[in-house]
């Protein structure tokens, strides 16, 4: 009985030393494929889905397969596609690439610049424009045409309440607020 323990014990020992193997060769033959390949295209599909894998994929290969052939690499800063050779810009490419950011942020500094001008030229001209309506003569008289509040009679109130009414109790509080500041500002 003994015996039969420990060769099942070396079974599952095996067993398991297999399946970790084979675990490992398939882990590696898709790596390797991904390594193997010869752009983002090939690379992205032996990855198979694996976001992990398909973004190794994209810091590989800058540039794109385009559909009649060739490569494009897309410069975000530049929001434009150039066309290059090869998976990725050559060191040429890249000069390339870089003298067109500057051409464009000279452009775009040359469109701020003139903004400014523009800016500060209207602002410049503003003062002038306003002279020529400033001067509108005399003020006018302006004349209510409203009419004014009519004082109405006062209504007498029947001063006889009913102990527990919410209207009952505000009359005494606001006759108790009333009183004290009438006394208060007499003695001033």
């Amino acid at each position: 009985m003994l015996k039969l323990r420990k060769s099942t014990g070396w079974g599952l020992a095996i067993a398991s030393f297999v399946v970790l193997a084979g675990t490992s060769v398939w882990i590696g033959y898709r790596s390797s494929a991904a390594l193997a390949a010869q752009d983002y295209e090939q690379c992205a599909e032996s990855a198979r889905g694996d976001n992990k894998q398909i973004t190794h994929c994209a810091e590989r290969f800058a540039g794109r397969r385009k559909p009649g052939g060739g490569y494009t690499y897309f410069d975000f800063m530049q929001n434009r596609s150039f066309d290059i050779a090869g998976p990725n810009p050559t060191a040429d490419e890249r000069k390339q690439i870089d003298s067109a950011y500057l051409e464009f942020l000279g452009a775009q500094r040359r469109e701020m610049l003139a903004a400014a001008n523009l800016a500060k030229h209207d602002a410049d001209q503003q003062p002038a424009a306003l002279q020529i309506w400033q001067d509108p003569g005399p003020p006018l008289s302006l004349t209510p045409k409203i009419p004014l509040p009519i004082k109405r009679p006062n209504i007498e109130r029947n001063n006889q309440c009913e102990d527990g009414s919410l209207a009952c109790g505000w009359a005494k509080l606001s006759a108790a607020v009333r009183n004290a500041f009438a006394s208060t500002g007499q003695g001033r």
